[in-house]
């Protein structure tokens, strides 16, 4: 796995700390990326002990074939989020699960390859799949998509104030010729860019729209978290890293929909006995130190929720 030496995992110490409350259990790694959580996690477990992980980019899941073939706790299965349960289902496990855990995002080697076309900082093909295999490219998207469609898109994935402009920019540039790689997409959205912050690019909220759209990341996000929490043994752990405002808005909303219990309507006098909850938060939200940031400048914007199931 010699690639995982390209990707420092966010976290990991207290990701790993967070969901480990058997070490005889079964867990997890929604997101193996390069590994650094699932070796973790085994690190810490015994013998008889479970990791299953899962990625929705097949170059991950190639990556993860030589820890899979020397680990017998270990297996590996290509996947999303939204998957989750019918996986578990099939092994008979649900319910059984003592921890599941997700590290959002886009991970180091997919930005740094040029090819897949994820950075801006690379010259590469518009394509942003998380699986190459599967669905339009950013490219498809870009050069077919209405004004309104794309600036809806920037403004509300990215939230990119100048969503308009970009969008009026893009379906003017593509008359010209078709918008197919990512310098072309970057110097588009950067000269409709007025307002350039300081130590940000000024296309990378467009890119970072643009990304969790084609992927249908936040349906995604939503979709897993909710199968993870059905999945969990009582005591069992759920644990979130989040790089991204609108991420770390839905799994908050989630765990404190799930503190609270049953929706009942607010004039309803509903005894506290009957709100059946079924998570309890685990301290309070856990972000990167200092020197964590310093080694690793991605995790600024890192910021990680535990959960406990309890009925």
């Amino acid at each position: 796995m010699q690639e995982r030496k390209a990707h420092t995992t966010v976290l990991l110490k207290q990701a790993v700390n967070a969901l480990v409350v058997d070490r005889d259990g079964v867990y997890v790694d929604c997101t193996f990326g390069r590994g650094g959580h699932s070796s973790a996690i085994l690190d810490e477990l015994a013998p008889q002990a479970t990791v299953i992980a899962l990625d929705r980019d097949p170059e991950a899941v190639e990556a993860g074939l030589s820890l899979a073939k020397t680990e017998p706790r270990f297996s590996l299965v290509q996947g999303r989020f939204s998957g989750l349960k019918t996986l578990v289902e099939s092994l008979g496990l649900a319910g059984r699960i003592s921890g599941v855990l997700f590290d959002l995002g886009v991970s180091s080697p997919q930005l740094d390859k040029a090819e897949r076309g994820f950075s801006f900082l690379h010259e590469g093909p518009l394509d942003m799949r998380m699986d190459a295999t599967t669905g339009p490219t950013a490219a498809e998207w870009l050069n077919s998509a209405s004004e309104r469609q794309i600036a809806d898109v920037l403004f509300l994935y990215g939230e990119e104030k100048f969503s308009r402009r970009m969008a009026r920019a893009i379906v003017a540039a593509r008359l010209d010729q078709p918008i197919t790689t990512t310098s072309q997409l970057a110097d588009i959205v950067t000269a409709a860019n007025p307002a350039w912050e300081r130590d940000r690019h000024p296309a990378t909220r467009a890119f970072q729209a643009i990304r969790i759209f084609i992927n249908r990341e936040l349906e995604e996000l939503t979709e897993g978290i909710k199968q993870a929490e059905s999945l969990l043994r009582p005591g069992g752990r759920l644990v979130v890293i989040s790089f991204h405002s609108l991420e770390d808005r839905i799994v908050k909303k989630f765990i404190t929909l799930q503190i609270k219990g049953d929706n009942f309507p607010k004039a309803l006098p509903i005894p506290a006995s009957m709100l059946r909850p079924t998570l309890k938060s685990i301290g309070k939200p856990i972000r990167a130190d200092e020197a964590e940031i310093q080694h690793n400048p991605r995790a600024r914007s890192a910021i990680m929720r535990v959960a406990e199931k309890i009925a």
